[in-house]
């Protein structure tokens, strides 16, 4: 396992599924970790877990300024900020372009798409200041095909992916390293709210077919690792056996 000692590993979504997959992945590796999410009950809990090392700030990153006292106290408590992972989503509510209310669609860009932006927006000066950091962004196949009633996903994940391409035309000689992971369908809450919709096929799959969400989180360490810069600017995906193998999934 990659060795994190003394590295601040910054978490978002991180009250549940892959976010909490990760957080227990990244703090065995050694990491400093620092969870947000709007639960603040469920993210106590996980800090309880993980020990002295981890921390919490709960919050609703889609406004710029929740985000920034986020990162001011991750920088007060930790004194650093190593890696930032994106990994905050929602699909809900489900439902043809004509159904979805614009606030209701709004709010999925607004956690999905533009809560990135704003977490990267504010990391980055420290960032560049070091010569070095890693920026993960969570995205989904969803980003390269359009399915029936995900219209909001699938075009903030579409925009999460060309903004991790973005990032690393602006910032790779600064020493920023940015890489996308599609994670493929995962053993999750959201799978469960996709399933219990009955819409597109993503929903008819058995449940046997979606991977555990410990696989997305050893995925995302290892992306941290020397072994991953050849993917570097990129999306990868769990789907690609060559990348499962990589990380030792298979």
């Amino acid at each position: 396992m990659l060795n994190l000692s003394g590295k601040t590993v910054l978490i978002t979504g991180a009250s549940r599924g892959i976010g909490e997959a990760a957080a227990k992945t990244f703090a065995q590796a050694g990491a400093n970790v620092m969870l947000t999410a709007r639960n603040a009950d469920k993210l106590n809990n996980t800090k309880k877990k993980l020990g002295d090392r981890t921390e919490y700030f709960a919050g609703d990153i889609s406004n710029p300024n929740i985000v920034s006292q986020l990162v001011d106290f991750c920088y007060s408590h930790f004194g650093a900020l190593d890696i930032l992972i994106n990994n905050a989503g929602t699909i809900q509510p489900i439902g043809l372009i004509h159904e979805i209310k614009p606030e209701d669609w709004s709010s999925v860009i607004d956690t999905n798409l533009k809560s990135i932006f704003y977490t990267i927006n504010a990391v980055l000066p420290e960032m560049v200041k070091n010569g070095e950091g890693t920026i993960l962004n969570v995205s989904s196949g969803a980003a390269h095909n359009p399915l029936t009633a995900w219209s909001h996903y699938c075009a903030s994940k579409a925009g999460a992916a060309m903004l991790t391409q973005c990032l690393h035309t602006e910032y790779f000689e600064h020493g920023i390293r940015a890489i996308g992971l599609s994670p493929g369908t995962v053993a999750t809450q959201m799978q469960l709210e996709i399933k219990e919709s009955g819409i597109n096929q993503v929903s008819a799959l058995d449940w046997s077919v979606h991977i555990p969400a410990d696989w997305p989180a050893k995925t995302l360490l290892w992306m941290c690792s020397s072994e991953a810069d050849e993917f570097v600017g990129k999306e990868i995906s769990l789907r690609d056996e060559v990348i499962r193998q990589k990380v030792n999934l298979i």
